[in-house]
C-alpha cells in the first residue's frame, strides 16, 4: 500500500496543511516541526504524488518541448540540457516530436494543455499564429530555443545564424578560398535557412568574390542524406570550386563521405566547414571544422527562463549566444606553399 500524506501527518503528529507547507516551502510551522515531519518522511520512504501536489499549489512539475525532428544529432544536446536543469527544478520533461507538421503541432498542443503543463519551450521551427494564439490561452510562459518570432513578444534563445554563417564563410576566405559554395536547408525555412544564405551571400560580396546562384544549393533539410544529394549537385554547378560551407554538420559529414567515395581528398582538394559542432564532428575522418553553437547551454538557459518566468508571472529577456570558430582538420589553408 503506498504511503500518503496523511500517513505523514498522523505519525509527525501535525495537520496536513503543516505538511504541505513543509513539502512546497510555505511559510507557518517552526524549525522543530520541519525537522520531525522530514524524518517520518524518510522513514516510511513517502513520495508526494504530482498530481496531489499539484492541486495544492496549482502546478503539475512538467514542462512540454516541442521539437521537430527527436533523432536529430542537434536535438540530443538541446534535449540534455532542457531535461538536467528541468530535472533541477525537481520537474520532468513531456518531449513531443512533431515533424513539423502543423496538424501533430496542434494536437502536442492540444495534449499539453490536457496535461496541463507548467511551461512550453518550442525548439526550430517558425512559430505560427495558431501555435501562439492557443499557449496564451494556456496562460503559462513558453520560451523559443534556436528559433525567434518577429511577430510575436515571446522570449528566446538562440545564436545570431546570419553573423554565424558569415564568420564560418569568412574563414574560409581567409584561408585564402574564392571559389566556394554552399549547401544549405530549405531557402523557405526562417530559422536557418534564409538567414544562413545571406550570412554567405554577404560574406562573399564584402571579399568582393564572385557569387551567384550556382553557388548555393538548397535541399529538403539538413541531414547527411541532403549532403549527399547537396554535394552531387553543387558539384554540377560549380565544378572548379575548392571549398564549402555547409549549414549543418550533418550536411557536411555527408559531403565528406561522398567526396570519399568520389576520391576526393579532404582538405588536400576540397575544404568544408559545417555548423552546430556536435559530438560526431570531432569523430569524422578527418575531424570537422564548424561553427559551433553551445546547444547543451541554450537548451539550459531556455528551461532557466521558463521556470523564472512561471515563478516570477512576467516575461524575461531574449538571450543571444555567441558562436565560434571550431577549428579541427578540415579546412586547407590554399595560401600558404
Amino acid at each position: 500500500m503506498s504511503i500518503t500524506i496523511k500517513d505523514v501527518a498522523k505519525k509527525a503528529n501535525v495537520s496536513i496543511a503543516t505538511v504541505s507547507r513543509i513539502l512546497n516551502n510555505k511559510p507557518g510551522y517552526s524549525k522543530k516541526t520541519e525537522e520531525i515531519v522530514l524524518k517520518v518522511i524518510e522513514e516510511l520512504g513517502y513520495h508526494p504524488n504530482s498530481i496531489a501536489r499539484g492541486l495544492i499549489n496549482k502546478r503539475t512539475h512538467t514542462i512540454g518541448v516541442l521539437l521537430p525532428k527527436i533523432s536529430s544529432m542537434l536535438m540530443n544536446e538541446i534535449i540534455r540540457g532542457i531535461e538536467d536543469t528541468t530535472h533541477q527544478y525537481g520537474s520532468s520533461v513531456i518531449v513531443c516530436h512533431t515533424e513539423s507538421n502543423g496538424q501533430k503541432t496542434m494536437q502536442y498542443l492540444q495534449l499539453l494543455h490536457e496535461k496541463q503543463v507548467d511551461g512550453i519551450i518550442f525548439t526550430s521551427e517558425t512559430l505560427k499564429e495558431e501555435y501562439y494564439q492557443f499557449v496564451k490561452k494556456m496562460n503559462i510562459p513558453m520560451v523559443l530555443l534556436s528559433t525567434e518570432s518577429y511577430t510575436f513578444p515571446v522570449p528566446f534563445v538562440k545564436v545570431n545564424d546570419k553573423h554565424a554563417a558569415y564568420s564560418a564563410t569568412e574563414y574560409l576566405i581567409k584561408n585564402g578560398h574564392k571559389t566556394i559554395g554552399m549547401i544549405s536547408g530549405k531557402k523557405e525555412d526562417l530559422v536557418a535557412g534564409q538567414p544562413r544564405i545571406d550570412g554567405f551571400l554577404q560574406a562573399m560580396k564584402a571579399y568582393e568574390l564572385p557569387v551567384s546562384d550556382n553557388h548555393v544549393v538548397c535541399e529538403d533539410g539538413f541531414s547527411f542524406e541532403d549532403g549527399v544529394s547537396g554535394f552531387h549537385n553543387l558539384q554540377k554547378q560549380l565544378p572548379d570550386m575548392t571549398a564549402i560551407f555547409a549549414a549543418s554538420d550533418e550536411i557536411a559529414l555527408g559531403i565528406i563521405s561522398t567526396a570519399y567515395q568520389m576520391n576526393i581528398r579532404v582538405p588536400e582538394q576540397l575544404s568544408v566547414i559545417g555548423y552546430d559542432n556536435l559530438t560526431i564532428a570531432e569523430m569524422s575522418i578527418p575531424p570537422l571544422t564548424t561553427v559551433g553553437q553551445p546547444l547543451y547551454e541554450m537548451g539550459e538557459k531556455a528551461t532557466e527562463m521558463v521556470f523564472e518566468m512561471f515563478e516570477k508571472k512576467q516575461t524575461v529577456e531574449s538571450r543571444i549566444f555567441p558562436h565560434e570558430i571550431v577549428e579541427r582538420k578540415s579546412v586547407k589553408n590554399v595560401t600558404k606553399a
